[in-house]
């Protein structure tokens, strides 16, 4: 907590000062967002492990500080859809209620069975990216690059289950228990188990065409949060990260 209270108290001071030397746009960008969960070093588990990318929306509202035709520095307000998902065999930790079957021997950590899984985490952030461009000589058609770090506060966490299936022992679904398909329809709110707050970096490479007062723009680029996400270590730890494809409009309003 006291890097992040710094890392705001530096873009805060950084941002009055800029503000008054800089010629200032203000702008809006919206795309989609194709996030996956990594798991993390000691803890990976078959919970946190196996994750592919979903799809989600991202867009933000940012103000862009220019201070020579090089640099420019751009904080913004930004949604972002995280999360990944899970198709087929899986594991699942074993439930309290079916523990007693296995007596008198200890019930397995895990059960497996094959559903649809989906972890949507939802975040508000607010990086601050450091933003370099270059002309194409008298052509309207700028390339750039952008990078900085972000602070993330968790807004939304829910995983959907979704599917029937027999429930295996082992991971390969050659023993099955007895009972026939469940149903792993369930919708879980996830977000009392997952930190509030995550730190990290993002980036960006673009190609904006310039008007008068005004350009266009569409990039492509990520994030990726260095702290794990669960407060306990039950699921394992994961990370998570996105990649992004974006389009967005600017209006210069300073000098």
């Amino acid at each position: 907590m006291k890097k992040i209270t710094f890392y705001l108290l530096l873009s805060s001071l950084s941002l009055l000062f800029l503000n008054a030397n800089a010629q200032t746009a203000i702008g809006i960008r919206g795309g989609v967002s194709i996030p996956n969960l990594t798991g993390g070093g000691s803890d990976q588990n078959p919970l946190n492990t196996g994750y592919s990318s979903r799809f989600g929306p991202d867009f933000g509202v940012y103000a862009e500080f220019k201070f020579s035709d090089l640099f420019s520095l751009q904080p913004m307000l930004e949604f972002s859809s995280q999360g990944g998902k899970k198709d087929g065999l899986q594991a699942f930790p074993t439930p309290a209620a079916v523990a007693p079957l296995f007596q008198p021997n200890p019930a397995p950590t895990y059960l497996y069975a094959n559903f649809n899984s989906t972890a949507k985490i939802n975040y508000l952030m607010l990086p601050v990216l450091a933003k370099f461009g270059w002309d194409f000589k008298s052509s309207p058609i700028r390339f750039y690059v952008d990078a900085g770090p972000f602070l993330g506060y968790l807004i939304y966490a829910k995983q959907f289950t979704t599917g029937n299936s027999t429930v295996y022992l082992d991971a390969g679904g050659t023993q099955p228990l007895p009972g026939g398909a469940q149903s792993f329809d369930k919708t879980t709110d996830i977000k009392d188990q997952l930190n509030k707050v995550n730190v990290g970096v993002e980036g960006n490479v673009g190609f904006a065409y310039k008007f008068k007062k005004s350009y266009v723009f569409i990039e492509g680029g990520g994030n990726y949060g260095f702290l794990n996400i669960q407060k306990g270590t039950a699921n394992g730890k994961n990370n998570t990260g996105a990649g992004l494809i974006a389009v967005g409009y600017s209006i210069w309003i300073g000098k």
